[in-house]
């Protein structure tokens, strides 16, 4: 059974009341003006007296940002063969490269954040779901908490608000509708199942970005990248057969967010060269992602779900829980739910795609294990045996594909 919250998650009250902290950390984080561990190129136009144009870049030595209200400086300077040139300098301001200390120390601190973030998530999350069962509800309110958050960003001005074109969202829309399919068919996952089982099921994501990457794409990979996900396929297998817990919904609740997550993986692949828009690093893509599929999800769910709504909040109030316990718990969820994802996507920005995948192996293994802590999810032997196979075989998967990648490069 379940230990009353006060007692034994006590120390979950902690990380309550440190959230203000961390969602202006990560403001901070994500509104750095060196964007990554490369840093960005600035441009001198050099305007020939016969009119013809080149480019002067700054290199990785330094980022480049522009200053504000500057004005253009105009230089003359004599070339080579004593032709005139007119430099048309736009004012820089050059922000020295950040330190491989203040690197890793920036990058210790998304991966922690994302574990952290990302157990805090799964802890309110299904604490909810086992209070009151309205999974359609609580995905569009966690996505409602992520619009409020990221607004009010923009609004203080704690980071540059995106600029958007009628073409830039229709690019991302498609995209918005599956990060939306992907998150309600997770919560329907994790509500319907363990939390650590949820999880063994989501490591099959590589497998079907892989299928649809051959499908629709048209990109294939070698034979030793597809042998790799024999072992995901095997020990997800093993693990659900063993569950002792299972359920076939949340099976398929955790299938169908990895065929979400998958397409909208391909879909992002697809529009790679469209432009996005301006102001639309990491964080504020996740962003503008997000408001998209809240339009989407949130009329779903007052639609299937709204008409029986004030029943299921009546039938979880007679059971003894308090209706403030409740909506506690499913704020908490949605404001962990933006955070550990948008950690996820500038970490995703930051580092190189073999440490990230170790990463993201890691961050597995860590919610599996939170499962089995907090709330006391029981895993067979052979269930064990097939967690680790998939959880590995995942990290294999990532290496081999990085090798061949660059073998080709």
């Amino acid at each position: 059974g379940f230990v009353r919250y006060p007692t034994k998650f006590s120390y979950y009250v902690k990380m309550r009341s440190c959230s203000v902290f961390i969602s202006l950390l990560l403001a901070l984080l994500s509104s750095s003006p060196v964007e990554g561990h490369w840093t960005k190129k600035a441009e001198l136009n050099l305007k020939l007296k016969n009119g013809s144009k080149t480019e002067i870049s700054i290199q990785k030595a330094s980022a480049i940002e522009s200053l504000r209200g500057g004005g253009n400086a105009r230089k003359v300077e004599r070339g080579g063969n004593n032709k005139k040139i007119e430099k048309v300098v736009t004012p820089v301001k050059v922000v020295p490269a950040e330190s491989k200390l203040l690197y890793n120390l920036r990058i210790g601190s998304y991966f922690f954040l994302w574990y952290s973030l990302n157990v805090g998530y799964n802890y309110h999350n299904k604490k909810t779901l086992n209070m009151i069962s309205a999974p359609l509800t609580l995905s569009a309110l966690q996505l409602v908490v992520g619009v409020v958050y990221v607004g009010l960003l923009w609004l203080f001005r704690l980071r540059s608000a995106p600029g958007l074109s009628i073409e830039n969202i229709k690019v991302l829309n498609p995209i918005g509708f599956c990060h939306a399919a992907s998150h309600l068919s997770a919560v329907v996952g994790l509500g319907a199942g363990s939390v650590s089982f949820a999880h063994i099921v989501k490591a099959m994501e590589p497998f079907f970005t892989a299928l649809f990457s051959a499908i629709f794409l048209k990109q294939f990979f070698p034979l030793p990248v597809y042998a790799s996900l024999i072992p995901v396929v095997a020990g997800v297998a093993l693990a659900s057969l063993k569950e002792l817990n299972f359920s076939i919904v949340a099976l398929g609740g955790a299938m169908g967010s990895n065929v979400a997550a998958a397409s909208r993986a391909i879909l992002a692949k697809k529009s790679m060269s469209a432009p996005k828009g301006t102001n639309m690093g990491p964080a504020n893509l996740y962003g503008v992602l997000t408001i998209i599929a809240t339009i989407v999800l949130v009329p779903i769910a007052a639609i299937l779900e709204g008409p029986k709504i004030m029943a299921l909040w009546d039938a979880a109030v007679s059971k003894g829980f308090a209706g403030e316990l409740i909506t506690r718990h499913a704020l908490l969820s949605g404001l962990y739910f933006y955070l550990y994802n948008e950690v996820a996507f500038l970490a995703l920005d930051a580092v190189h795609p073999v440490v990230h995948a170790v990463g993201n192996t890691l961050k597995r293994v860590f919610v599996i294990a939170s499962g089995v802590i907090l709330f006391g999810n029981q895993i067979t032997p052979l269930g064990l045996v097939g967690s680790a196979l998939a959880i590995v075989g995942v990290l294999v998967f990532s290496l081999v594909k990085e090798y061949y990648s660059n073998k080709k490069v």
